[in-house]
């Protein structure tokens, strides 16, 4: 089970691409470029981690041209891209960003992700991910990978460190 004291160390949230922050289907253009579909939602929601003061970043096993276009466009902390191990990718985040494995969540969806979740302060499964996360993760979201759960994620930390209600003053009035 985890706490809302959990939640007090993360400074942090590393959040992997395909079947996380895109429902895991992709498809090729007639170039051969990688087709994804991103939730606006969930995008908008990073961008309220990042106003928040939180860092985000990306690891991804992948190296698509869009992996690297998301990252720009959401001007995340830190991307690690064609981490093929995972653990190796997590740990170049940490070196980037300057900090530790407690203050970080992250999420993901498949087994290539479990040694991150057992490694990071809160490890994330989506709902859609594979059961074998149980083992390790201490949340699993309701809502799917690309369909929601980054926001559903990026909510429940900013409510959980009280930065919840400072974020949505300018949508209030």
């Amino acid at each position: 089970m985890i706490s809302s004291a959990d939640f007090q160390n993360i400074s942090v949230l590393i959040f992997d691409i395909d079947g996380t922050l895109t429902d895991g289907r992709v498809t090729f253009d007639s170039s051969g470029a990688a087709v994804k579909f991103f939730d606006m939602q969930d995008m908008h929601w990073l961008k309220l981690a990042l106003r928040a003061g939180l860092r985000v970043a990306l690891l991804s096993g992948r190296k698509d041209r869009i992996n690297s276009v998301l990252a720009d466009e959401l001007n995340v902390s830190a991307t690690v891209l064609d981490a093929k191990d995972k653990i190796a990718g997590f740990e170049m985040l940490l070196s980037q960003l300057a900090c530790k494995a407690s203050e970080c969540l992250y999420a993901g969806d498949d087994v290539v992700d479990l040694p991150v979740i057992r490694r990071a302060g809160i490890g994330v499964a989506v709902a859609n991910g594979v059961p074998e996360l149980d083992e390790a993760a201490r949340w699993r979201t309701v809502l799917s990978g690309g369909r929601g759960a980054a926001a559903e994620i990026v909510r429940r930390v900013l409510k959980e460190k009280g930065l919840y209600d400072h974020i949505m003053e300018r949508y209030r009035r």
